[in-house]
């Protein structure tokens, strides 16, 4: 097959297009900025999901402060009953024995109650402010996924952007190929590789292989406008800037 010159150095072009897009979609693929949303993402839902956590922490301390306060209030009823009993002198002498070592018994219950009351409230504080620590952190991730989202979408609207261009570019230099060539290099690009590639000293530009002396003589043989494949994975061989052994 013969191609001009002008051919060949717009296929070599459409070739380099084509290496543009692969790395543009292989980009699209492997976004690192989608990956860092995705990390950002994934550490907010840890701090959502501790906050979670320390907030059924705190709501378990409630429970036990009313708790305590209930049984504290119901002491503290038992002690004015008792109280009130003594002060009207209406008791005997062994109720009054009693009524006093209830008394003692009561106020030491209260004591203990206060105090277990005092240790829950004061791990329910840690909790809060450890509850406050992680709010102020969710606002700082919250802040960094608003960044990190724009960061990605800036950069597929940029991958978009070439990928216009790109195929804008490349749908131009296919219609202006031969037909049985645009077919002949699509086909090749179809077996997976380069469609076409530049002959670089002894190696071919699609797959990198240097071509053995035998071949690249035959190639140097042949005439400007003589299309020729590589040897080893079949693509156009183009020689814009000429071989040498």
């Amino acid at each position: 097959m013969k191609a001009e010159v002008a051919q060949q150095r717009s296929l070599l072009e459409l070739a380099e297009l084509d290496a543009g897009l692969n790395r543009i979609e292989h980009r699209a693929k492997n976004l690192a900025e989608q990956q860092h949303l995705e990390e950002v993402q994934g550490t907010l839902q840890e701090a959502n999901d501790k906050l979670a956590a320390l907030q059924l922490a705190i709501d378990g301390f409630d429970d036990e402060v009313a708790k305590f306060e209930t049984e504290i209030d119901g002491v503290r009823q038992r002690e004015d009953r008792d109280r009130r009993l003594l002060a009207d002198g209406s008791v005997d002498a062994k109720q009054l024995t009693e009524l006093q070592h209830e008394l003692q018994t009561l106020e030491r219950r209260q004591a203990a109650l206060e105090d277990a009351l005092l240790e829950v409230m004061e791990r329910r504080e840690e909790l809060q402010r450890d509850q406050g620590a992680a709010l102020a952190r969710i606002d700082e991730l919250q802040s960094a996924l608003g960044d990190a989202q724009k960061s990605c979408d800036d950069a597929r609207a940029e991958i978009d952007q070439q990928r216009h261009q790109s195929v804008s570019r490349r749908d131009e230099l296919i219609s202006g190929l031969a037909p049985d060539l645009a077919a002949l290099y699509e086909r090749q690009r179809e077996r997976g590789g380069a469609g076409a590639g530049l002959l670089q000293g002894r190696r071919c530009g699609a797959c990198r292989i240097e071509i053995d002396k035998g071949e690249l003589a035959r190639i140097s043989a042949a005439a400007d406008d003589d299309l020729l494949r590589c040897p080893e994975c079949g693509a156009i061989l183009l020689r814009l800037n000429g071989t040498s052994a």
